[in-house]
């Protein structure tokens, strides 16, 4: 007796049938909003390269951490923006720092709704734009770059900071980290190591965001685009030094690695939806070449279905509201 005809189109016939059978969902749960404070503004201020998203004020920075929190993200990333740098990046390790206060900030407004988590990285704080702390010869010091980064997330985690996320790309940070984190009491925070960050061409709205005063790049430290099994050597080697998350960032341009990165360990797995990536998407709905909501909903469900267990992304607040009314 012959086989019944096959139609693989039944489960496509209809948006409800498609939502049973779908294989993967993104949960707001799952996403992680990036939020930039400025000191010294008394009102937000949008960033010209990255459409809606805003410099916060101390207020309207609160504001907008009770807003997410009510969209249902499950994380506010936060990074600080000073008024002043030098070339030590002090103002990150200055518990008066805007940083520091910005994470003491939306720790009181919106306490355990969400995860409050914090950029750990000398880059916003320098006068040299750079992750890290310069030799005389203006090399990167990866060692004393780790001091700095110790008490850095000892400042993080005084302030009340759940997640700090060591974004450098600095031999040993993570171990340097745990370390001092646990030595100073703060066992319960949590290490999300940005294990595998590219030398990206995807940055450029985010160094808008934060006024970077970076001349160059940063190649001897951030990971070569061409290269997969380095990443996978350096998320082995966070992995062992503590870190409870990894990251692969930009998100979109490396599923590759973020599939590769999944199948290697048993941690939970984030990627960052860069600014670039996030720009185009908006200057091409802007244009009406694109439809915007598609596009962004599509974007995060392939990262989620590459393997990201967490999607960090500007889009987190919208998308977390657009996703509570479809499902």
């Amino acid at each position: 007796m012959p086989y019944p005809e096959i139609r693989p189109r039944r489960l496509r016939r209809n948006a409800a049938v498609r939502r049973l059978v779908s294989e993967t969902r993104v949960d707001p749960a799952e996403l992680v909003v990036p939020m930039f404070v400025k000191e010294g503004l008394t009102e937000p201020r949008q960033i010209a390269s990255l459409p809606g998203v805003l410099q916060h004020s101390r207020d309207s920075l609160r504001k907008a951490a009770a807003e997410a929190v009510q969209a249902g993200v499950g994380g506010i990333m936060l990074f600080g923006v000073p008024a002043t740098r030098d070339e030590r990046g002090s103002g990150g390790i200055d518990p008066g720092g805007i940083l520091n206060v910005a994470i003491a900030d939306v720790v009181a407004e919106v306490g355990d709704a969400t995860v409050v988590m914090s950029d750990l990285c000398l880059d916003e704080f320098t006068s040299h734009g750079h992750c890290g702390l310069l030799t005389p010869d203006g090399d990167v010091d990866n060692d004393a770059t780790l001091a700095a980064y110790a008490e850095m997330a000892v400042a993080q985690a005084a302030a009340g900071v759940g997640v700090v996320g060591p974004s450098g790309m600095m031999d040993g940070q993570v171990g340097v980290v745990r370390r001092a984190l646990d030595a100073a009491g703060h066992t319960d925070v949590a290490v999300l190591a940005y294990a595998a960050k590219y030398a990206s061409a995807f940055y450029g709205p985010f160094r808008d965001a934060v006024e970077s005063c970076l001349d160059g790049d940063r190649r001897t430290y951030q990971q070569d685009p061409a290269n997969l099994r380095e990443s996978l050597r350096e998320v082995a080697l966070d992995v062992a030094e503590g870190a409870d998350i990894v990251m692969v960032k930009p998100a979109l341009p490396y599923l590759d690695v973020v599939a590769a990165v999944r199948a290697a360990v048993d941690v939970p797995v984030a990627a960052y939806q860069v600014s670039g990536e996030y720009a185009m998407v908006e200057a091409a709905a802007a244009n009406g070449w694109i439809d915007r909501e598609r596009v962004m909903l599509e974007t995060l469900t392939s990262i989620r279905r590459a393997g990201a267990q967490i999607i960090l992304t500007y889009w987190a607040v919208e998308a977390a509201r657009l996703l509570r009314e479809r499902y």
